[in-house]
């Protein structure tokens, strides 16, 4: 059986809604095209007779660039996470009193109507003044720092990595076959013993006395694999930077 439908009363005392209203959600907003070597800002006309600037990279522009957008009443600003070139920006911003909705490339690169840097500030502008653009989020400033060491001493780390393998290698190059016994080049004795090489000693009993007492292996076994070819330019790829703690 056919379902009915609502009667044309009744669709005529539902409310009309009006599609082609849109809610300011950001009446004090501005929008920033954030470059390497330069910044594109775009505020309402209505607030300067000149809307649309450009400011250089440097501290004291995007200070200027901040007191500007202070001066003229914006409250918020939106600008596209470019690069790393938008972390100085986000922090003066946000340091002269500013709301930064950082907003990902990828959510507005594909919509038309953008030709130039100009156009760019100025569609994020009219993007944000409506509430168009989500934020993304951001950690607060104590996560921030420990999140930045914390990835400094990962690549340090890394780096080592690929040091101890290249010393490794040059080790084996020479017939010094320290690895078969010690387990960890990378260990204290190990580099007690790389760093005396290092400083020209040769003698493998006197290279061997350096291993720590724990070490399996016997002395005499770590002088006979300290018996080799020592070749200069071998010896030189030995000098690496300190490990990590």
């Amino acid at each position: 059986m056919r379902k009915k439908g609502p009667s044309k009363r009744a669709r005529a005392d539902q409310p009309k809604v009006d599609w082609k209203a849109v809610e300011v959600v950001h009446p004090h907003a501005a929008g920033i095209d954030i470059g390497g070597h330069e910044h594109w800002v775009a505020i309402s006309p209505e607030r300067d007779e000149e809307p649309v600037r450009r400011f250089n990279c440097f501290t004291a522009d995007v200070e200027q660039m901040a007191d500007w957008l202070v001066d003229r009443g914006v409250r918020s600003v939106a600008m596209q996470s470019t690069g790393v070139y938008w972390m100085p920006v986000f922090e003066i911003l946000q340091q002269h009193g500013l709301e930064v909705f950082l907003v990902n490339a990828r959510h507005t690169k594909n919509l038309p109507g953008r030709k130039s840097d100009i156009a760019e500030c100025q569609w994020l502008l009219k993007l944000h003044t409506f509430g168009l653009l989500n934020n993304s989020f951001q950690p607060s400033d104590e996560i921030r720092t420990a999140r930045a060491l914390w990835r400094h001493r990962g690549g340090l780390v890394a780096q080592a990595g690929s040091a101890i393998q290249r010393m490794q290698k040059a080790l084996i190059e020479m017939n010094i076959q320290l690895s078969t016994a010690l387990t960890d080049l990378s260990g204290v004795s190990g580099m007690a013993i790389v760093q005396a090489i290092r400083d020209g000693e040769r003698e493998p009993r006197k290279l061997a006395a350096l291993a720590d007492p724990h070490v399996k292996a016997s002395k005499a076994v770590i002088a006979k694999s300290l018996q080799g070819n020592w070749r200069p330019e071998l010896v030189f790829v030995l000098h690496v930077p300190e490990l990590p703690g």
